[in-house]
């Protein structure tokens, strides 16, 4: 597929910079009480839904009462993860001095560490985002999801490992720092004990209160309490892989060389994160649910900058694009996970 070109010349890439700081120094300037209401209202909103969800599946023997137990259980999921744990882990709300929205110690309902995800997500891919042999978010390591990376004969399992990180995203991540794709060539398990003590005791934490804790309390409805955690947690993990794939590996959104990304400016490193990211057309649950990622290319622009100002700010940053020739990638979200589907499946072959 053609990519966009890095195509800015060093005039152009710092003014480009200087207009982006501008919107993001504008806005840290507006942060107050507006914001701070927002994210404790959203976490009022999943704490009632995650409660209320656990109530309904301990009433279970009823199909309606399960299946919504199980559909707010999930969406209650789903805002721990994106607007609540993804956006406070990035430091969006370090400034309110909450100790419950502390970036640098905030833990989530996932099975993946908080620690490991800040190094990975919020330092290496967001500092190198789609640079090749730097960013291992491109494909997470083990799918071949753009024509640059190379294939090789594991690649024709990409349909395969996709279905398997679709439905248990999560132990996808939580996996992720052990490097397995460098095993046992450059690496050993030995090196990673350290790691994988960490990653095994998260999990079992998460085991343990999904499919034993609860259960238990469930009394004898307890089948039907597992079975609506365990639906829970996999529409979780479906809609965190196809926000997360739509937002970073459509048509459109490109790789960088370690040559291009080498001595860039501020306004280069903008430009990339542009070009490397999309966005998803979507009413204001949809973008909620999915932490406001579907404004990826805000959220790469200005990761810090609390999410639920994306929307406002992204007539801005299109027009801004438009005056520098910048590709803006847009569309439904059909559209998106359609091409990423489809790639995946194409790139199964060399």
């Amino acid at each position: 597929m053609s990519q966009p070109e890095m195509t800015l010349t060093s005039a152009q890439a710092d003014a480009l910079g200087r207009e982006f700081d501008a919107i993001r120094t504008r806005v840290l300037a507006d942060l107050g009480k507006r914001d701070a209401d927002y994210i404790r209202r959203v976490v009022r909103v999943q704490r009632t839904l995650e409660v209320g969800g656990r109530a309904l599946m301990f009433a279970g023997i009823r199909r309606p009462a399960w299946l919504a137990g199980v559909a707010m259980l999930a969406a209650s999921k789903i805002l721990d993860n994106w607007e609540i744990g993804h956006n406070v882990m990035h430091g969006q709300y370090d400034w309110m001095g909450d100790p419950a929205l502390h970036g640098p110690t905030f833990e989530w309902d996932s099975a993946c560490p908080s620690d490991h995800w800040r190094y990975a997500h919020n330092y290496v891919h967001h500092t190198y985002t789609n640079i090749l042999g730097v960013d291992r978010d491109i494909g997470y390591a083990v799918l071949r999801v753009k024509d640059e990376q190379p294939w090789d004969r594991l690649k024709l399992l990409n349909p395969v490992n996709a279905l398997i990180g679709f439905v248990v995203f999560q132990y996808s991540l939580a996996g992720y720092e052990l490097e397995i794709e460098r095993m046992p060539h450059e690496i050993t398990m030995a090196d990673k004990r350290d790691v994988l003590r960490v990653i095994v005791r998260k999990v079992f934490r998460q085991v343990l209160k999904d499919y034993i804790a609860f259960p238990l309390l469930g009394g004898r409805n307890r089948r039907f309490v597992l079975t609506g955690n365990l639906a829970a947690n996999m529409i979780r993990n479906m809609w965190t892989f196809a926000i997360t794939f739509c937002g970073h590996f459509p048509d459109g959104a490109r790789l960088f060389t370690i040559e291009e990304a080498r001595d860039e400016s501020r306004g280069m490193w903008y430009y990339r994160q542009i070009l490397g990211t999309a966005n998803m057309n979507g009413g204001k649950f949809f973008h909620i649910l999915s932490g406001n990622l579907s404004h990826q290319i805000e959220h790469h622009l200005f990761p810090d900058l609390p999410a639920h100002r994306y929307a406002e700010l992204a007539p801005e940053v299109r027009e801004i694009c438009g005056r520098y020739g910048i590709p803006y990638n847009t569309g439904s979200m059909p559209r998106q996970l359609g091409t990423v589907l489809r790639n995946i499946f194409r790139l199964a072959f060399p």
